[in-house]
């Protein structure tokens, strides 16, 4: 299998490309990395150097993948943060090329634009573009909850309301819809929940909740969730799948105490995880 990354990538620690990348080669995917932006860490330290790239650059190293003629064997293109719309449009084209060399090609965006405790945190034209362009284009989506609200305009308070909201992404595009970090009004205290639509059906795998503040794991499991997926073909076994991974990495990361996931320090988690939680209908 063979995946089209393309998204951010920081030296120090593990987020975007530095936290899709590895799980992805750990399970056996060869993985092509673009990077839309550079930095020495990621911005939740507040302070950062490195550069967001041009969209042209975007394009440029995709254009040398294709002409090694690699993209006729290309699986998938996973999309993660853009740094603007412009790249955003970059690589829709980066779509458009790989399925017109193999019409199967999965194309899976993160519509990385923002959290809870953050908001918005993305530049401006970039939620826009994420509605209108992206999911459209899109086979699978990853959002979190507070993504889902963004990108739908409706409530998602409820479990009701959570299916009510992944239904109208289906309704624009993409036929599986995974949302992250669930917090809705049925989960239990002390336990999170993640959401899979997809053909009308809605999964959920509940697990604990860990305390921890940590970057980078919705750019993990959004690449697992597209690895398992698309060797599956089935949203409930790609949802458990990649839950176990993750909650294993961040049961690790947290009983280490690490700012940073410990993604090269867990990385058995992605191949064998120490345990696994059931998705159920629902």
């Amino acid at each position: 299998m063979n995946v089209l990354s393309i998204q951010s990538h920081v030296a120090y620690g593990h987020v975007g490309n530095a936290s899709a990348v590895f799980p992805m080669q750990r399970l056996g995917v060869e993985v092509w990395p673009v990077h839309t932006v550079q930095f020495s860490n990621h911005t939740g330290y507040g302070a950062w150097r490195g550069e967001v790239f041009a969209a042209d650059s975007v394009r440029e190293v995709v254009k040398g993948v294709a002409e090694r003629g690699a993209l006729a064997r290309c699986d998938a293109v996973l999309s993660g943060y853009m740094g603007s719309a412009a790249i955003g449009e970059a690589i829709l084209e980066a779509v458009a090329a790989v399925r017109a060399e193999n019409r199967d090609a999965l194309y899976c965006c993160d519509p990385v634009l923002g959290d809870t405790e953050e908001g918005v945190y993305v530049r401006p034209g970039i939620t826009e573009f994420m509605r209108e362009r992206a999911v459209p284009a899109a086979d699978i989506l990853t959002p979190n909850l507070f993504e889902l609200n963004l990108l739908t305009g409706l409530p998602t308070r409820t479990l009701a309301e959570a299916k009510a909201a992944i239904a109208a992404l289906q309704a624009r595009g993409p036929r599986v819809v995974l949302v992250t970090s669930a917090a809705i009004a049925e989960t239990p205290e002390g336990r999170i929940d993640l959401l899979a639509g997809e053909g009308g059906r809605l999964f959920r795998v509940r697990t604990p909740r860990l305390d921890l503040a940590i970057n980078g794991a919705g750019d993990c499991i959004a690449a697992l969730f597209l690895v398992h997926y698309a060797r599956t073909r089935s949203a409930a076994a790609a949802l458990e799948q990649a839950a176990a991974s993750v909650y294993g990495l961040l049961r690790r990361t947290a009983e280490a105490g690490s700012r940073e996931i410990l993604t090269v320090a867990a990385q058995d988690e992605f191949v064998a995880p120490s345990e696994v939680f059931p998705a159920e209908a629902v």
